[in-house]
């Protein structure tokens, strides 16, 4: 009932009214579009605005949804060339905001009024440039006015990806128009306030997604960049920030060059990302093995890394993953052991089958995830019971590593305990893991698998007295044993690449629970 009022109030004349007071006229600064290229995917191949029917170009009934909202974000001018007609594009703005410049759901949705409003600043040469006074009159109120409903609706947005967004796009009116009173100093305290509700202790999301850090440092990196262009003093807390977040960059990215896939992230490759931080001068560095509970360990040929943190807190649990203690083995850059990766398409089963802990190398007990998830309203899925870290220990030497931790997320159920410990011996190439189920009374009898998904790219035999699985990967060959216990090789799923999915294969050692303590030893090594 709430929405269907407000969405009444929305498309009022009151609102109108509210949005539409007396704007600045001048543009004073044009931002440089490569500051962009951090977030925009950058076509080799520019097209050409010619190419494109300025007369019917809001006019096709034959798009998708999607294909609507790509054209109202406008972030198909960054794929433009040069050589495009500055008029035959603002033909196309013109008749935009004659059509929508009132509100309506669909074109002034928070996200795509966001990015639009970026895309034309920072687009100026092909949206602003060489036009008459008539059309840049209407351009600088309509960027406003966007602006002043970010402005009125940013409190109600619940993706802080989605409000950074918005802050970042007030604040560039604010640059643009040397507004200070209205859009600076109101976009930096939303600033302020996002990134107060946001991170943790160590300016990390608190919904523990590596790659949510990574889009909050790019945004931030921008907003920097917009303040240091036009000579504005650059905030304080946008600097420290970026010094935070940078450290991130570096302990998931920099130091390792691969995806760790945890809670949410896919493979993404930011080596253009590199390139673009080393062009505008910015280094990071982070020498720490732990950071906001994961730990990296590695030498100049492995890498160890593991998921020691609790579960986020259910507001903030949107793309979490159950795979609490679970862990990933990557040899000479190449990984072994890899956790399957997550699909945030619109397809629910897959979504949620790419958050069960079954797709992460970690114990699964009696067919249950560490975490349980509900289904919201708008059919995403959020945490309906969070897990806490009971037990962490690390030692990390030249020639032994060792990571111990537990956690109770199978306590609410079962009253049992989960505790993994691993070590490393590098000298020989070992990896040695204990899962330890245990409670306080006597556990009753319960299943329980242990899965080891692996590369694609990687190829398993069981060797002929059934107590062996070799791996072959590259140009290296690995043993993995498990004593007194099942093993064999089951097939599954590998949603690494964003939104698409693969057949892989996994180690798969099972049994059952039947005593107060139960240790389950297994072992990797090179051959």
């Amino acid at each position: 009932m709430l929405d269907i009022l407000r969405q009444i109030y929305l498309n009022s004349i009151f609102y109108d009214k509210k949005i539409s007071r007396k704007f600045k006229e001048n543009l004073e600064f044009k931002p440089s579009t490569h500051l962009l290229t951090s977030i925009v995917k950058i076509q080799t191949k520019k097209m050409n605005i010619e190419d494109f029917s300025v007369e019917t170009f809001w006019s096709n009934k034959e798009l998708s949804d999607k294909q609507i909202n790509k054209l109202n974000n406008f972030f198909w001018l960054f794929s433009l060339d040069l050589k495009s007609s500055p008029a035959s594009t603002q033909s196309i703005i013109k008749n935009w905001y004659e059509i929508n410049y009132k509100y309506n759901s669909k074109s002034w949705n928070f996200n795509i009024t966001s990015k639009r409003i970026i895309s034309w600043l920072s687009n100026s040469k092909l949206t602003y440039d060489e036009s008459d006074n008539y059309y840049k009159k209407n351009f600088n109120r309509i960027v406003q006015k966007q602006a002043l409903h970010l402005l009125n609706q940013i409190d109600k947005i619940e993706n802080y990806n989605n409000r950074l967004v918005g802050t970042a796009a007030i604040i560039l009116v604010g640059i643009c128009y040397n507004d200070e009173k209205n859009f600076i100093g109101k976009g930096l305290n939303h600033l302020k306030k996002i990134l107060k509700n946001s991170l943790d202790d160590f300016n990390f999301p608190k919904s523990r997604n590596i790659k949510s850090s990574i889009f909050f440092l790019k945004y931030l990196i921008i907003i920097r960049e917009w303040f240091k262009e036009s000579q504005i003093e650059i905030p304080d807390f946008i600097n420290e920030n970026i010094f935070h977040l940078g450290q991130s960059y570096a302990f998931f990215w920099k130091n390792i060059n691969f995806d760790p896939l945890f809670n949410g992230n896919n493979i993404s490759s930011n080596f253009e990302f590199d390139h673009y931080l080393k062009r505008l001068g910015y280094s990071f560095k982070n020498d720490n093995h732990e950071f906001s509970n994961y730990v990296g360990l590695k030498n100049k040929k492995i890498h160890l890394f593991m998921d020691v943190g609790p579960s986020p807190n259910k507001k903030f649990s949107k793309d979490y993953q159950a795979g609490a203690l679970s862990f990933e083995f990557i040899s000479n850059g190449k990984k072994l052991f890899t956790n399957s990766g997550y699909h945030n398409d619109k397809n629910l089963r897959l979504n949620k089958l790419s958050r069960s802990s079954a797709v992460h190398n970690v114990l699964v007990l009696d067919d249950n995830s560490s975490c349980k998830f509900k289904k919201k309203i708008n059919a995403q899925l959020e945490i309906k019971d969070n897990l806490k870290i009971i037990k962490k220990k690390i030692i990390y030497e030249k020639d032994y590593w060792k990571i111990i931790a537990s956690h109770d997320g199978y306590l609410k159920k079962y009253n049992i305990f989960y505790e993994r410990e691993i070590e490393f011996y590098t000298d020989v190439n070992k990896l040695v893991g204990i899962e330890k189920i245990f409670g306080k009374k006597n556990i009753p009898n319960l299943k329980f698998d242990i899965r080891f998904h692996l590369d694609p790219e990687s190829k398993a035999t069981k060797t002929q007295d059934n107590k062996s699985i070799l791996i072959e990967l590259g140009n290296e060959g690995w043993k993995f044993t498990c004593e007194n216990h099942q093993i064999e090789i089951d097939n599954g799923l590998y949603f690494g690449k964003k939104n698409t999915y693969i057949e892989n294969q996994n180690i798969f050692v099972s049994g059952i629970t039947n005593l107060q303590n139960n240790n389950i030893k297994w072992e990797l090594k090179k051959i």
